[in-house]
């Protein structure tokens, strides 16, 4: 999803930043709100039930039972799930980066495949590498906001 206030999250100071996050539309809180809604609902619950509702051998109970998951609970460090994590968006990233398009590569194949050294081969391969970073330029202004910006229509395209 791309962000129509990056800039104000590129210049946002220490104590600035806690007014991003405010903000709705991509904001972490849109992303997690419902789950933290169930999971304040439920300990709640379990509070209430726990503080109030229960005699003292269901409390024990309780403990013993909240004893026993925590032993387990333990044997999935976190610094494992951490390690996936961290794994899984640093792939997503190097992904991202390997799959944006360089002209260079394209420019070495249209120069070894398009023979010619008098002016229609120079023209066709100038008029090629054109397109390329034309199909560049129009992919990166819906992605980016910073390539919209400089170029925001079609004139200043053309241009």
């Amino acid at each position: 999803m791309t962000v129509t206030y990056s800039s104000k999250v590129a210049n946002a100071t220490f104590f600035g930043f806690h007014r991003l996050l405010l903000r709705w539309k991509g904001s972490i809180y849109k992303l997690l709100y419902r789950e933290f809604i169930v999971f304040a609902t439920l300990y709640t619950a379990i509070s209430v039930l726990y503080r109030f509702f229960l005699t003292g051998s269901q409390k024990r109970f309780f403990e013993k039972l909240a004893i026993y998951c925590d032993k387990y609970a333990e044997q999935i460090p976190v610094t494992f799930v951490l390690g996936f994590y961290v794994t899984l968006v640093v792939n997503r990233w190097w992904n991202q980066f390997v799959n944006l398009p360089w002209p260079d590569r394209l420019m070495l194949l249209i120069s070894s495949c398009v023979q010619g050294r008098d002016e229609y081969g120079r023209l066709l391969r100038r008029t090629l590498m054109r397109y390329v970073n034309l199909t560049s330029l129009l992919i990166f202004r819906s992605v980016s906001t910073a390539v919209y910006k400089r170029f925001p229509t079609m004139d200043h395209v053309v241009g």
